[in-house]
């Protein structure tokens, strides 16, 4: 490994910690030495990277340094490659086409030897045949992106009808099923809403009172007690 790509490879590590990370921590992650490691983050400082802290105490990046165009391997270019193709599958029409604006602002900025794997790439997903939805799936996105209190109009798999409302938080992508998870005002507890089963949905400008982070959060702790 070259030390051009030691030195991106510790900014990477670096910007993956949200909090203080200890030199010992840091050098076990980019496979060098303690004392190479504190070589690295003099040689991070003296070319501009804002790394905060001290041996001892911990580093990290500071908020807003912008990383530039990092050299990526193989299996992490068939990532990329392999999960833009199943959006493109699977996502909603405008969630297919960021897919593909993506992965294509990421392979203008590899290196010519790189690019042709982007397109050579010998992973590819199978065909898509997900229920046809009756809401907007775009629409949902936008609301949980602004946090905001929802009406949707339901009818379980009983055929039963009714209006809910809901903040939803979470929404999941199946082979063939699209679930959207909200906090359900009706029930008082969250619930998980199958999108092809929605038959009205009427995003309001009025926020939900909890952040979508906590609810997340408490949803998932109490995940295996879900259902509806």
């Amino acid at each position: 490994m070259s030390r051009a790509e030691r030195l991106l490879g510790l900014l990477e590590a670096l910007r993956r910690h949200r909090r203080p990370v200890r030199g010992q921590a840091l050098a076990e992650e980019t496979g060098v030495s303690l004392r190479t490691l504190y070589r690295d983050i003099d040689s991070l400082r003296a070319q501009g990277a804002p790394v905060a802290g001290e041996a001892g105490t911990g580093y990290i990046l500071q908020p807003g340094f912008t990383l530039p165009p990092l050299m990526f391997g193989e299996e992490e270019i068939e990532a990329l490659v392999l999960g833009s193709r199943w959006v493109e599958q699977h996502g909603d029409a405008r969630l297919a086409a960021a897919a593909r604006h993506a992965l294509a602002k990421i392979a203008a900025v590899v290196p010519d030897s790189k690019r042709a794997d982007f397109a050579a790439s010998a992973l590819i997903t199978g065909p898509s045949d997900p229920l046809a939805q009756t809401v907007d799936l775009a629409a949902i996105r936008a609301a949980i992106r602004r946090e905001r209190r929802t009406l949707i109009g339901y009818r379980d798999a009983a055929g039963a009808a009714s209006e809910r409302a809901v903040w939803p938080f979470a929404l999941a992508f199946f082979d063939r099923v699209r679930v959207l998870a909200a906090w359900c005002e009706l029930r008082q507890a969250f619930r998980h809403f199958r999108t092809d089963r929605i038959a009205t949905l009427d995003v309001t400008e009025a926020r939900y009172p909890r952040r979508r982070s906590v609810l997340l959060q408490e949803w998932r702790a109490q995940l295996p007690q879900n259902g509806d």
